[in-house]
């Protein structure tokens, strides 16, 4: 059975100045909010200890319900790590690929590597900033889980066609390269990404406090020009 949801009933004035109940959330907005409950814990959860570090028991202590309301939204634990992937995969996905395509559309036959990573990245990096810690936790747990073999399924299945459409746009501007460098260029930029994304603090206690990892200003200034320069060097082992 869903969780019983007590129906708000504070006072609210009215027109005339009486106090009035405020109406009852229906059943279907009472699951919503549950479930987006739910997947923020868990998402939050998995971003700090992966999904074998994470029990269905974690997710519910960490929101305040019951062990067995998370078997009523969720088949199992896996069932809620799909989804926590899944629900915020898409937007990232639609604005990168919205970015390339006006990109391209921008500059026609002048696609330019820094210009193609730009639009991929930078994109990117605004969302994660702008979107506070929510987003934040998701970039995290989406780090955390591109090292797995049950992320990496999910990163083929949620963002190949993002990252194909970006690969078209590097082989129109290094149409002299052969594929192999420009996709082992890719390797190199997604790796920086996901590190980034991870947000470890390494880079912190190595600089004495002259860099950040969550300074994503200063990231998204460097990060295309500087993998825009490591793609042009490949030419050589082309």
């Amino acid at each position: 059975m869903p969780p019983k949801t007590r129906a708000r009933t504070k006072a609210g004035p009215s027109p005339d100045g009486v106090s009035s109940p405020r109406p009852r959330r229906s059943k279907a907005e009472q699951r919503a909010d549950s479930i987006e409950q739910i997947l923020d814990a868990a998402e939050y959860l998995f971003s700090k200890n992966g999904l074998h570090g994470v029990t269905l028991r974690d997710v519910a202590q960490r929101v305040g319900i019951h062990t067995t309301l998370m078997n009523y939204y969720f088949k199992d634990k896996k069932n809620l790590f799909d989804e926590v992937f899944a629900r915020r995969a898409g937007v990232t996905s639609s604005r990168r690929m919205t970015a390339m395509k006006e990109y391209e559309e921008r500059h026609g036959d002048n696609i330019t590597v820094e210009g193609a990573l730009r639009a991929f990245l930078d994109t990117d990096l605004d969302l994660y900033r702008e979107g506070g810690e929510a987003w934040m936790n998701y970039g995290a747990f989406g780090a955390r889980a591109s090292n797995t073999p049950e992320g990496a399924e999910l990163m083929d299945e949620h963002f190949d066609p993002v990252v194909l459409k970006l690969i078209g746009l590097l082989k129109r501007a290094l149409p002299d390269y052969a594929d192999e460098e420009i996709f082992w260029g890719y390797h190199f930029v997604t790796g920086a990404l996901m590190n980034t994304l991870a947000r470890t603090g390494r880079i912190d206690r190595l600089s004495g406090g002259l860099c950040h990892s969550d300074d994503f200003n200063a990231i998204k200034q460097r990060m295309a020009r500087f993998m825009a320069a490591g793609f042009l060097s490949l030419k050589s082992a082309s």
